[in-house]
């Protein structure tokens, strides 16, 4: 056996590892989440004067303003990015609401997105940057 053919194992199975890290990666709201916010949301979700925040009472200026939520109630459901209204709007998923938001602003990447839903499936916490479980 060439000494190439005694890496590939070895090689397979670190790819493999890694892929695993990947796809198990912790968001952390602090890392992840808030960048997201601040790039795409904050401008208008700041009290007292940006528009979204004067027409839906929703601030994103902290975590615990975030999970406050709205004059319409929460916007995210722990655990839940089905029924989480912020993921509803974030993925197209909220009608009128969902197209009047893109057309108006700018849109969100699918990494953004990804990340909005994996943090709201893992429980929305108010998290540090955690290490892969693997």
């Amino acid at each position: 056996m060439d000494d190439v053919s005694r890496l590939y194992p070895s090689a397979l199975i670190c790819c493999l590892l890694l892929y695993g890290c990947v796809t198990n990666k912790k968001i952390s709201y602090r890392d992840d989440v808030r960048p997201v916010f601040s790039d795409k949301c904050r401008q208008c979700h700041t009290p007292p004067f940006g528009e979204g925040y004067r027409q839906t009472g929703l601030s994103l200026e902290s975590y615990e303003s975030l999970m406050n939520g709205s004059v319409y109630g929460p916007v995210v459901v722990p655990g839940d990015s089905l029924s989480s209204p912020l993921n509803m709007v974030v993925e197209g998923r909220a009608g009128n609401l969902a197209r009047t938001l893109e057309a108006r602003h700018k849109p969100m990447t699918e990494h953004e997105i990804k990340v909005l839903h994996l943090w709201v499936d893992q429980g929305a916490k108010d998290n540090y940057a955690l290490p892969c479980d693997c």
